[in-house]
């Protein structure tokens, strides 16, 4: 019986490491993914972030585009509301959700994430708070 919760134990400790893991690791690219976008550098972002499959659906042309129309500045600071990660058959998945502050407005953002190594940005959803 002993063994068998030793067993149990230590499944819940690895699963813990691998989805806290991946929770950083979303945590880390939504940040430098903000910080491209805050600071004018769509473009970086679109190259360094963004899936493969978002690039077929969205052209590099578009994003920034869509970018300009988000009229981002300096000013602009992410709070964060959640942080969700899993990991299945060894892809790992995460999203990030919370509002970015700007000094004339406030916006809200979600990044969807998949990856096996690295995170990249599956969807990107960035609207004005209402």
């Amino acid at each position: 019986m002993g063994v068998v919760l030793l067993l149990i134990a230590a499944g819940v400790v690895l699963l813990l490491n691998v989805v806290g893991a991946t929770t950083n690791q979303a945590k880390d690219v939504a940040d430098d993914f903000t910080r491209l976008m805050v600071s004018g550098e769509a473009d970086n972002a679109y190259d360094k972030y963004l899936d493969s499959s978002f690039r077929q659906e969205v052209s590099k042309e578009d994003f920034i585009a869509g970018h300009k129309e988000l009229e981002l500045d300096a000013s602009c600071e992410p709070t964060y509301s959640g942080v969700e990660s899993y990991k299945e058959d060894g892809t790992k998945f995460a999203e990030v959700w919370g509002v970015l502050i700007c000094d004339d407005k406030d916006l809200e953002f979600e990044y969807f994430f998949e990856g096996r190594d690295q995170l990249k940005v599956t969807e990107v959803w960035i609207e004005p708070l209402e």
